[in-house]
Order: C-alpha cells, then structure tokens, then sequence
C-alpha cells in the first residue's frame, strides 16, 4: 500500500487542500506534499493526528478492501419522470445524483414542450442536444442549438428549455451542485 497515496485520497475526499490539512495538523503544507509524494515517512503521532482530521481509523485505512463506488450504471437502475403539462420525460442516468457533485440528466421535450424554468444559482451547466431544435432563455438572451450542439454556461440568471422544433428534441443536460 502507497501510504501516502493513500492520505492524499481521503485529504481529497475530504475536499481539504494540502495546506488547509497542514493547518489542522500543525504540518506544514510542503510537509503534506512530502507525505503524499512518498518522500517523507510521518511519526506515529503525525500519522494518527492526520487520521483524526481525515476522519479514518488505522484500520479503515489499512483496510486492504477499500469502499468502492460504483461506477456503470445500467439503463435498468434509472428513474424517469413525465409531465405532461410542460411536456417533458426526464431520465436521471445516475441514482441519487442529487447527492453528487454533477447531476446528469437526459430530457426529452415534445413539440412545442418546455423543461421547468430554474432560478439563478451558482451552477455551471452542460447542455449536448442528441436531437431536435432546442431554445435556451437564459436571462433576456435566447440561443438556439441543433443536434450535436453543446451549450455551456454559469446558470447566474433565470433560465428555461424549450422545444423550438416541430420533433421531439432529446438532450442530455449535467449540472453542478448549487449552493446558495
């Protein structure tokens, strides 16, 4: 086991920088660097000071089964939703995205179907049109984009997806966590 390797992938899940964990160790930033880097062995006390602020135990950590994450997930494990009001089927490709850091999702709006209109946030979204004429409104801007175009943009203002076609037009939308 890389030991130190090993302390950079809990201080990143962690989402601790390298110095904001020397902070909470009272080591310093380049010394963390040393200890990932496998240059630089730590004390007993070191090591168990920065388990502590990483939130493992010597035994979890070495713990030659490491939690895994899935990482396919089959078309069978998706959830859709319809609503026929606006017009729209939505397919979250991940369970609980939600939780994530990234929401994939993958929209099919109906001619002349709207997707829900969205508050501004701090959310950068991702936006690849499969098929189909696709409007965006975001703010008082309107862009249009066609199959195999890829829209991208901070989600700072109002904005709302429409159907601008007479098909169906499908997309797969990504979004990144919003904190307000």
């Amino acid at each position: 086991m890389d030991i130190g390797q090993r302390i950079r992938e809990l201080r990143v899940q962690k989402q601790l920088t390298q110095e904001e964990l020397g902070e909470r160790t009272d080591l310093s930033k380049g010394y963390i660097s040393q200890l990932e880097h496998g240059q630089s062995s730590p004390s007993m006390e070191t090591f168990f000071s920065i388990l502590a602020v990483l939130g493992s135990s010597p035994a979890s950590f070495f713990s030659a089964e490491q939690p895994t994450h899935q990482v396919v997930y089959h078309p069978s494990e998706q959830t859709t939703y319809d609503d026929a009001t606006l017009g729209y089927q939505l397919k979250w490709l991940v369970p609980a995205s939600n939780e994530n850091e990234m929401e994939p999702i993958t929209v099919t709006l109906a001619p002349n179907g709207r997707f829900k209109p969205f508050e501004p946030s701090v959310a950068e979204t991702l936006v690849l049109v499969q098929s189909g004429t696709l409007s965006l409104q975001l703010g008082k801007q309107r862009y249009q984009a066609t199959a195999g175009d890829t829209l991208y943009f901070h989600a700072t203002k109002a904005h709302q997806i429409f159907n601008s076609g007479q098909t169906a037009c499908t997309f797969t939308l990504v979004t990144t966590a919003s904190y307000l």
